[in-house]
């Protein structure tokens, strides 16, 4: 079982550099551009084609994708067209700023996407319930980039307390503080943007085991209702918690990379909106890849989590699979 999904998780990889391979390519624009400037407009022919042959662009796509694939497997993803170094150096030099960010946000969002959940469930039907559920309604029916430009326009613009972009200011990358102040807004957008989707299912969780039979007979014999839901009832929602977890990643790092673009946050969501824009082909494979790495494996630990919550799960799979050999032979 664990080496049908190591084949499946290498099969999605190659699908998903293929068809980012293709895509990028069939779009309109010219990655020469990116590279050599407006010289590109002065070149000859023969000098256009060398300088295809340079960075790898001379051939049908077909070919330019297996002669990228061979170098890929060895380590070697190319250079940067629009930086003009190693695109590894170049993602390494971003990721520290995405992970702080996503990772602080997920975090943040799961630890009060409980406490909220938990708030709620407490008070199910009561005023405080309905209140948290409409504002929690209407602020994640709001898109991420309209209250970005809020928040810039009252704390930065009109109040002047923190910075509208950037991680840092010019030296002062190693000052934490500095990093902090710049992190608030973006990190502010994410937790709210996400905060009452999860907590909401987390709520409904909790609300549906406490109308289980067995809380009607720990209350018959006399059981709190604290502790029949924080010893009972929390624990019993704790393994679904942790798959929501597993399965939320790709969402809230879809809604990171959005974050970092409205404050222009120098991340892997910059980087990819500006690998895409500037037609940085090597560029953008890689971070394609590196989120689709991550999407895939945390989609692995869900479907984990998932099979160890629920045995049966696991048990259809091997069913199936049976089915399908004996039917193959």
């Amino acid at each position: 079982m664990r080496g049908k999904k190591i084949v499946i998780f290498l099969f999605s990889i190659l699908a998903l550099s293929l068809i980012v391979f293709y895509v990028s390519r069939l779009a309109p624009g010219d990655p020469l551009v990116s590279y050599y400037g407006e010289r590109v407009e002065k070149m000859s022919p023969a000098e256009r084609s060398v300088a295809e042959e340079r960075l790898g662009l001379h051939g049908p796509i077909y070919v330019q994708y297996i002669r990228w694939i061979g170098k890929a497997v060895k380590g070697d993803f190319g250079i940067s067209y629009k930086y003009k170094m190693d695109v590894m150096e170049v993602i390494s030099g971003r990721l520290g700023n995405t992970l702080l960010l996503g990772g602080v946000g997920f975090v943040l969002i799961f630890v009060f996407a409980l406490l909220l959940g938990v708030l709620c469930a407490w008070n199910e039907g009561h005023w405080l319930d309905r209140i948290i559920c409409k504002i929690g309604t209407i602020t994640s029916a709001i898109p991420e980039f309209w209250i970005s430009l809020l928040f810039i326009l009252f704390f930065a613009v009109m109040l002047q307390w923190l910075p509208s972009s950037g991680a840092y200011l010019i030296g002062k990358e190693n000052d934490i503080w500095d990093r902090i102040t710049h992190l608030i807004l973006p990190l502010s957008i994410v937790v709210i943007e996400h905060l009452w989707y999860y907590a909401y299912m987390i709520r409904n969780k909790i609300v549906e085991e406490v109308r289980a039979d067995y809380v009607l007979l720990a209350k018959s014999k006399g059981l709190s209702k604290r502790k029949i839901l924080f010893d009972h009832c929390l624990r019993n929602v704790m393994p679904a918690y942790l798959s929501i977890m597993a399965i939320s990643v790709p969402h809230i790092l879809g809604g990171t990379y959005i974050v970092e673009m409205v404050f222009s946050y120098p991340g892997i969501g910059t980087l990819s909106y500006e690998s895409a824009k500037y037609h940085d082909y090597n560029l953008l494979m890689i971070l394609c890849i590196i989120s689709g790495v991550i999407v895939i494996i945390c989609n692995m630990i869900a479907q984990t989590i998932n099979e160890r919550i629920d045995p049966r799960m696991k048990a259809t799979e091997i069913f199936e699979t049976s089915e399908v050999n004996r039917d193959g032979k």
